[in-house]
């Protein structure tokens, strides 16, 4: 080993030099970067307090039909994809059961009808008679317990009439019918088997979330400008409507809904359903202003200052600052448009 050294001995020293040079380059790099000073040159500009929320489009009018109770589907009016106009019909249970039995009480009620018109016969003609008290408390009894059979069977066919309106399903809404659980008629359902989900198209809107430390900031009325992952390129202005007064359920922290109303720029889009994009809300702007990044302003005793470098010394310069806008601050005295400060 000590015989190759001694015959390769200029390798040594070269590695030697190399490493020398680069040593002496990374501690000149080092302190060269020490001895430099971050500067910012003050100049006028626009500031705005922005912020950006995700959401998706939701609608206003967005129904689920489901009938009340369980049965043989006799009629199914309409298809997903069909336009359904307020109040039309979609679909429809057996009714023969509940029609046969409002007949049989209404057969009732006539009986009873019957029964109670001849009771009030009777006590008009016991009345006319000589009756004992006892006589003529026991003929009231008698129609009063008429009157009550009487009431009960109207009750009775106003039950079984609800019933047959119940296996008729309504739509409440215009709207597209987007899914329906059991298309086809012939088949016995449970309610939860066959829903009919109804949208609205003419009611979408923006729905976003907001953390309690932000919605305290906005309020109704504020514009927001929207861009839709579906369409990149563009942008398209939604008014807040809604804060929701209470927070979101199933989710993380505490959040509140908001729902914002589309133009009408956006509402000519064939928008979908759960489409996602993100909104920008301008919370204040300050236009034509002074300012210098927050990092810059110093505080001591004094007040807050700058540093500037006054015949090639770094020395304090104090000014007057206002409010600041995502981080930076508004200088109102103490500076001019054009000087240079430092770190």
């Amino acid at each position: 080993m000590i015989k190759i050294i001694k015959k390769r001995w200029y390798f040594l020293i070269v590695i030697l030099i190399v490493g020398g040079l680069i040593f002496y380059q990374g501690k000149t790099t080092e302190l060269k970067a020490k001895n430099e000073k971050t500067t910012y040159t003050v100049k006028r500009q626009t500031l705005k307090d922005e912020l950006s929320l995700s959401g998706e489009i939701d609608a206003e009018e967005h129904v689920t039909l489901r009938f009340q109770s369980s049965g043989r589907l006799a009629w199914v009016g309409v298809k997903e994809g069909d336009y359904v106009k307020k109040f039309q019909g979609v679909a429809s249970l057996d009714q023969r059961e509940v029609q046969q039995n409002l007949k049989k009480y209404l057969n009732t009620f006539v009986n009873e009808r019957l029964d109670f018109d001849q009771e009030l016969q009777d006590s008009q003609i016991k009345y006319s008679g000589g009756l004992s008290e006892d006589a003529r408390r026991e003929a009231l009894r008698v129609l009063e317990k008429a009157q009550f059979d009487l009431n009960n069977s109207v009750i009775d066919v106003e039950l079984k009439n609800l019933a047959i309106e119940y296996s008729y399903l309504v739509s409440p809404i215009e709207g597209i019918v987007v899914s329906i659980g059991s298309p086809y008629a012939g088949v016995n359902i449970t309610p939860a088997q066959a829903e009919f989900e109804i949208i609205n198209p003419n009611t979408l809107y923006f729905s976003a979330t907001a953390d309690q430390t932000d919605v305290v900031r906005l309020e109704q009325g504020k514009v927001g400008e929207i861009s839709f992952d579906a369409y990149p390129d563009d942008t398209f202005s939604g008014t807040l409507s809604h804060i929701s007064f209470t927070p979101k359920e199933d989710e993380t922290g505490t959040v509140y809904k908001l729902k914002f109303q589309l133009n009408d720029k956006a509402m000519s889009l064939p928008l979908k359903m759960k489409m996602t994009g993100d909104l920008d809300i301008n919370l204040k702007e300050r236009k034509n202003v002074l300012a210098v990044p927050s990092g810059f302003i110093k505080k001591d005793r004094k007040g807050s200052y700058v540093k500037v470098n006054k015949e090639g010394k770094e020395v304090k310069k104090y000014v007057e600052t206002d409010e600041e806008i995502g981080g930076t601050v508004i200088i109102k005295n103490g500076l001019s448009a054009g000087d240079v400060i430092y770190d």
